[in-house]
């Protein structure tokens, strides 16, 4: 049926209304998709640019050997040399080792059968080679500036077969030259390959030089079968090794320098503060300048002309201040500085570069907190930073729980050793756990002190709270008291407190302000003061009893 003339005119503008803005949309969805489609064509085709192509090319494969020593070589000497460097991984190994740290066994044979592990692990970090070449205080910034310049540490323990005893050594990292891993599991280290070149001297003082070649195994490698040679080179199978790197992008092999990726903007600092000094240089060369005409501007000339005269102590010549001569009236006027750029802080952002490159402040790394900082800024370390430095503290608490028990299996092990104890194979993986005799622990405990500058009346009174809801053992309580307070040798001072016998915790009879009433106190969850002034409080004169207590005199 034919609708009338007048009713289709309104049918079908009512149409175009309803339909217009739907075909409206739908035309800039298409222009949308099509310009979607173009952008990622032209996405695509970046790709596959030479430059890209390249830069992907070198980042699938891992730095040839040789290419790892020479920036080794750099780095090693930026850290030397360049300010900015070396502040950086000063500041890195202060923070990272600057407090020490506590390493403790749970096991010190007080309890009844229990093994004294603590002896053999004390015994380990007091060695004096092992002092000198790992656990003393110049060793760990040594090794921490190490990860730094090298970006890895290959540390290899020498052990006695008879008693157990173990030696510490660092191998270079240039002497290192391939690792050999599972062809399985490319995670998985079997053997470290090192040349060297060793010197001797012969019997008539001449200097002798031999290269050498050994293969070392991996701490967690040791297979039932052990060959003396792999690859026809010698295997020490009592010198494995602990192999600690950092920076090390996922499937490679080796670490990389922190001071790698500092090193390009350390330079165009270094340039950018050389060339201000040229600059600043160049306006003292002149300071004044003096116009004149006729014969006076001609023997202000020959005067310029004359060599200028020197420091009798440098020979450097005296030519700051000179004077200028310009074809006008005589009229002298220091020359202006307005239009000369003399800022140092402009290079400011080079140096953010380097600290952002090392995991620091940039007013820790200038010393300097700029022109809008605070004192406050500069001695405080941000959240981000001081869990770079945190992160770091745990890559060395692994290495020694590794090596630590690696000397507590070789204690196992040796028939002369220390420990009594059973060693466990996993012929899976090749791996030895220890099992050690009275159900004694073998665990390490590994604490670093807070990064963070905390009121140490702060810290007591939350120990005090922690040990009011009486879930503390009370010589974790001793242990965090005399941590908090910053004293020395706190392991001996919490054994001292322990009784031989019983293995029971004993608090010391007269503490300062305290007696065994409040010790008590501390005991139960109480507050210490409520016990008032103990034999060594104030106003006690030694005896054990207060002032008021005292006897009358006769």
């Amino acid at each position: 049926m034919r609708l009338p003339a007048p009713i289709r005119r309104i049918t079908e503008a009512v149409r175009e209304r309803i339909v217009a803005p739907v075909r409206e949309q739908l035309g800039i969805e298409r222009n949308n998709a099509a310009l979607l489609a173009e952008s990622v064509a032209d996405l695509e085709r970046q790709l596959h640019d030479p430059d890209w192509i390249r830069f992907v090319a070198l980042a699938e494969q891992e730095f040839s050997p040789e290419g790892m020593q020479q920036l080794r070589a750099i780095c090693r000497l930026f850290a030397i040399k360049n300010p900015l460097i070396k502040r950086g991984l000063g500041f890195r190994a202060a923070y990272v080792w600057g407090q020490g740290v506590e390493i403790a066994a749970r096991a010190n044979g007080k309890q009844a059968g229990e093994q004294d592990v603590q002896a053999v692990v004390q015994a380990f970090l007091d060695d004096p080679g092992n002092q000198r070449a790992f656990t003393g205080a110049e060793a760990r910034v040594q090794l921490e500036h190490a990860l730094g310049t090298e970006g890895e540490v290959f540390v290899a323990m020498w052990t006695r077969p008879t008693t157990g005893q173990v030696q510490v050594r660092t191998v270079p990292a240039d002497e290192i030259i391939e690792i050999i891993c599972n062809p399985q599991d490319r995670t998985e280290p079997w053997f470290y390959r090192r040349r060297w070149v060793e010197t001797s001297y012969s019997s008539n003082g001449g200097l002798l030089q031999e290269t050498k070649e050994r293969m070392y195994p991996c701490v967690d490698y040791r297979p039932r079968t052990r060959p003396r040679q792999f690859a026809t080179v010698p295997v020490d199978w009592n010198s494995p090794i602990v192999h600690v790197a950092v920076n090390r992008p996922l499937g490679w092999q080796r670490g990389v320098p922190d001071a790698y990726a500092a090193i390009d903007w350390a330079r165009a600092f270094k340039t950018f503060l050389e060339d201000w000094a040229t600059v600043v240089k160049s306006l003292s060369r002149f300071a004044w300048r003096l116009t004149s005409k006729g014969s006076a501007r001609s023997q202000v000339r020959q005067r310029l002309a004359a060599a200028p005269p020197r420091d009798p102590a440098t020979g450097e010549a005296q030519d700051a201040g000179a004077t200028a001569v310009t074809p006008m009236d005589a009229v002298m006027e220091a020359i202006p500085k307005s239009g000369a750029t003399i800022d140092a802080e402009s290079g400011r952002p080079l140096a953010m570069m380097v600290a952002s490159a090392l995991d620091v402040p940039v007013t820790a790394l200038l010393s300097d907190p700029g022109q809008t900082g605070a004192r406050a800024t500069a001695e405080t370390l941000n959240k981000p930073t001081e869990m770079a430095m945190q992160q770091r503290q745990q890559v060395w608490a692994t290495a020694l729980q590794r090596i630590l028990a690696y000397v507590i299996l070789q204690a196992v092990r040796a028939p002369q050793g220390p420990l009594a104890g059973r060693i466990v194979r996993d012929n899976f993986y090749s791996r030895e756990t220890v099992e050690l005799d009275g159900g004694t622990s073998t665990v390490i405990d590994i604490t670093w002190p807070d990064l963070d500058d905390v009121d140490p009346v702060q810290l007591v009174e939350a120990i005090v709270k922690a040990n009011s809801t009486q879930t503390v053992p009370p010589e974790q309580v001793a242990r965090l008291l005399l941590t908090a307070l910053g004293v020395q040798h706190v392991d001996q001072l919490v054994d001292s407190m322990i009784d031989d016998i019983t293995g029971e915790f004993r608090w010391p009879n007269t503490p300062l302000g305290q007696g065994q009433a409040a010790a008590a106190q501390l005991r139960t969850g109480g507050d210490p003061a409520a016990a008032g002034p103990g034999p060594m409080g104030a106003g006690s004169d030694g005896d054990g009893a207060g002032d008021g207590d005292d006897p009358p005199e006769e």
